[in-house]
């Protein structure tokens, strides 16, 4: 299994445009995967860069309905003339970050015939991809909220995340679980799906020292290394490194992360 980071907060080359978002390559099972396409274009400028033909994607996966993840959506349809790009039915409500600011997708990709939403149960894309929703992930640890809010039947409410999914990959195996933001908690999600590997951002940005040690005490006791970037921090993957070693791996813009199958 292969996967290049297409767009990320970080670079790790000159030549290539990083963004406070994040989006991935994947090439696993004899497919290939675009999960989330960054805030802007610049995800698909990078792949072009990279060598990487954007038209050869199978399928998309939008881990979430905020803009930093979805925002390069109409760059990917323009490019990609067939593959479906899967959604939570959840992901073009309003969402707004703790400022009051909107922060969802364009309302104008809302209905396109290639914008797919999943059921609100686990579901199989192929052989080995399974989309698994936010909804069925029990919370006994905080969930990463952060002041967010979203409008649910005309109220202004606390978001529940409710929009957020997970892409599960099974491969020789091996279990790898991708998530966008895991808004949902990290510490939830990975207890939840106990997974070999776990690639994606923990939302620890903004997290105060302590519950950040907590984090890496109880992630420590799991069998899973740990790939992390975008809303992580840099603050929190420091101290994460320093609690899991080499178990936990910062990842940049252009980095590949190849895993290799038994």
């Amino acid at each position: 299994m292969r996967i290049t980071v297409l767009i990320e907060n970080t670079s790790c080359r000159a030549d290539l445009r990083a963004e406070h978002g994040l989006s991935l390559f994947i090439e696993t099972n004899g497919r290939r995967l675009l999960f989330d396409t960054g805030a802007s274009p610049a995800f698909a400028d990078n792949a072009a860069q990279l060598g990487i033909d954007l038209r050869s994607v199978d399928m998309a996966i939008l881990s979430h309905g905020h803009y930093d993840h979805g925002g390069g959506i109409a760059r990917f349809l323009e490019l990609n003339s067939h593959a479906p790009v899967w959604v939570s039915p959840h992901a073009f409500e309003t969402h707004f970050n703790a400022a009051g600011k909107d922060i969802g997708l364009s309302p104008t990709l809302k209905g396109h015939p290639r914008i797919c939403p999943v059921p609100a149960e686990a579901c199989a894309l192929a052989p080995g991809l399974t989309l698994h929703p936010a909804g069925l992930i029990p919370c006994p640890y905080p969930t990463a909220g952060e002041g967010m809010s979203t409008i649910m039947g005309g109220t202004h409410l606390p978001d529940d995340f409710r929009h957020e999914q997970y892409l599960l990959i099974e491969e020789a195996g091996r279990r790898i679980l991708i998530s966008g933001c895991s808004h949902r908690g990290i510490l939830n999600i990975a207890t939840h799906f106990r997974p070999d590997i776990l690639i994606g951002g923990f939302h620890l940005a903004k997290a105060h020292a302590a519950r950040i040690g907590e984090t890496g005490s109880h992630l420590l006791s799991l069998p899973t290394r740990f790939y992390t970037g975008h809303c992580t921090g840099a603050a929190a993957t420091t101290r994460l490194q320093q609690l899991l070693g080499d178990r936990l791996v910062p990842f940049s813009t252009g980095q590949v992360i190849q895993i290799d199958m038994p």
